[in-house]
């Protein structure tokens, strides 16, 4: 177990692909071509609980190591003042400091980043993580909690953040489905385990 809000588990990131056997699919990414395990992390940011239930879900799909994303000064429970607080930061390009954060990401391969959709973008907290980690050379998955926009122009913005890295294009789950959701996140992580695999 790690310190903080990181645990062993499992990971999130995704595309959608086809079914099959999840604990086969999953044996086979953490052997990826048998010389030595795929490293999987999964980080989040949630605000409501949505975003945390769809990393759990792929957490529970992949067998990575969760992190949560927690910012020092937490975010109002209110939603037109989170939503204020929200778009003030997007446009200024706020980082709020952290609560925690991992000391390095090197030990990764693939990383998934889960954040809420703020203002057709990832969550400043998630903004925060991503900057401040060396990408280079790692296989970065977002994927994106919602109601009705989507991923944004989260995935190019994220992009932007990692340099060096291969960032997928994600994985959008609508806020009020995120508990009906565990098929289609297995199958996006079906999928990624394949294109690893190629």
């Amino acid at each position: 177990m790690r310190t903080g809000f990181a645990m062993k588990a499992v990971v999130l990131l995704a595309l959608i692909g086809a079914p099959g056997s999840q604990g086969e699919d999953t044996q086979d990414m953490n052997k990826s071509n048998v010389s030595k395990p795929v490293k999987i992390l999964v980080a989040c940011f949630s605000h409501t609980g949505n975003t945390r239930e769809i990393a759990r879900q792929i957490q529970a799909a992949t067998g990575g190591d969760l992190f949560e994303i927690v910012p020092a000064a937490l975010y109002p429970q209110a939603y037109q003042a989170v939503v204020a607080q929200a778009k003030r930061e997007v446009q200024a390009g706020t980082r709020p400091a952290l609560r925690t954060n991992l000391a390095s990401v090197a030990e990764y391969d693939v990383v998934f980043a889960g954040s809420p959709n703020w203002w057709s973008t990832i969550a400043p907290p998630v903004a925060t993580f991503l900057a401040s980690h060396d990408w280079s050379g790692k296989i970065l998955v977002p994927f994106m909690t919602h109601e009705g926009t989507r991923m944004g122009h989260g995935v190019d913005d994220v992009r932007k953040l990692c340099p060096g890295a291969t960032v997928r294009d994600g994985l959008p789950i609508r806020g009020g489905q995120v508990r009906e959701a565990q098929k289609e996140v297995e199958n996006w992580v079906n999928e990624i385990q394949k294109e690893i695999m190629r």
